[in-house]
């Protein structure tokens, strides 16, 4: 297992556009990928599950992924993560 915490950085968060490309991203890799905020853990891969957990610019986020590749799709993220999602 694997895991980094990270702030998301665009100002509106993670709605649905930047979800989408954050769940694209996180399909791309084999392992099982996690977010969490404060106490919820949703799956990576699962729009609803992201979007549920109302991530707004500022917010500190944990990636978690157990697998294979785990450490190459955290380190993905979390650079989808800082760099606002193209945003």
């Amino acid at each position: 297992m694997y895991a980094k915490e990270v702030s998301v950085q665009n100002h509106v968060g993670l709605h649905a556009r930047p979800a989408t490309f954050f769940i694209q991203k996180a399909n791309e890799y084999k392992a099982s990928v996690w977010v969490e905020k404060e106490e919820r853990r949703v799956n990576a891969k699962s729009l609803l599950g992201v979007l549920s957990l109302g991530i707004v610019g500022g917010t500190t986020i944990k990636i978690i992924a157990d697998g294979a590749d785990e450490q190459e799709a955290v380190d993905a993220l979390v650079k989808l993560v800082e760099t606002g999602f193209a945003e």
